[in-house]
């Protein structure tokens, strides 16, 4: 019946709150998408390049639940029109009741590598895109008593050698949820997870040594799983009423050791 299913629809619109999560068709972000949805949060996600992983998320998804799940292309660039963004993002579900900053782009940077085109690519995604996507859903976000969270990075400080470009927009974007976290309240809560040894790098996905000298150094002697990032998100969302401008370094302990 179409008009059940309508009802049903509607029903579940007002009942589910959304999350918009940037760049969650994989790795992480994959993880933190299921964890989620399986809490019975409506997710919209945005994808680059993973068309293939974010239209099989999408139809797991709402094989699971009907209509709660929602992908949207976007390539956030320093040309992108945010306030477009928003209007195309509120037509999903009609409210965001989180943000969830997590698309991340991450690649050596050694002084001779340093240029405009490398500067720009890093820092729109990890710092500006984050930035301004607060920006455009700040009122939502207030109406809805809501909340923000950034995935952060250990190496944001002390920083990673090599990878001068990347440790600023991820330093940056600590600065930026501290910031935030002012500015938006007492409306909206904004806090950030930092993860530590939980999903290798591809360029060290072979290089056991490597491996090896770094979880040498984690107190708990093993590398973490993407749910252990999930929980904390969950945390954040669920249980941090009073929690705001906070970093969660989840890493086994490592920072103790860098």
């Amino acid at each position: 019946d179409p008009i059940l299913n309508s009802f049903k629809i509607a029903l579940s619109m007002a009942k589910n709150k959304t999350i918009l999560i940037t760049g969650g068709a994989k790795r992480i972000g994959l993880a933190i998408c299921h964890y989620l949805h399986d809490r019975g949060y409506n997710l919209i996600v945005t994808y680059n390049k993973s068309s293939k992983e974010a239209k099989d998320l999408k139809k797991q998804l709402n094989k699971s639940r009907a209509s709660s799940c929602d992908i949207v292309k976007m390539n956030f660039t320093g040309s992108t029109n945010f306030s477009q963004f928003h209007k195309k993002i509120m037509q999903s579900f009609g409210r965001v009741d989180v943000l969830i900053n997590n698309a991340s782009k991450f690649y050596p940077t050694k002084m001779s590598m340093v240029n405009e085109k490398n500067w720009n690519d890093l820092i729109d995604t990890n710092l500006k895109t984050p930035l301004f996507l607060s920006k455009v859903f700040k009122d939502e976000l207030k109406k809805r008593k809501g909340s923000i969270i950034n995935i952060i990075d250990i190496h944001a400080d002390p920083p990673l050698k090599d990878h001068i470009i990347y440790n600023i927009s991820k330093a940056g974007l600590l600065a930026l949820t501290k910031t935030l976290a002012k500015d938006l309240a007492p409306h909206v809560r904004v806090n950030g997870v930092s993860p530590g040894a939980i999903m290798w790098p591809k360029q060290d996905l072979s290089n056991k040594k490597k491996q090896n000298e770094i979880l040498s150094r984690i107190p708990l002697k093993r590398s973490g799983v993407p749910n252990d990032i999930a929980k904390a998100v969950l945390f954040l969302i669920e249980n941090s009423d009073y929690v705001t401008g906070q970093n969660i370094n989840v890493d086994g302990g490592r920072k103790l050791n860098m």
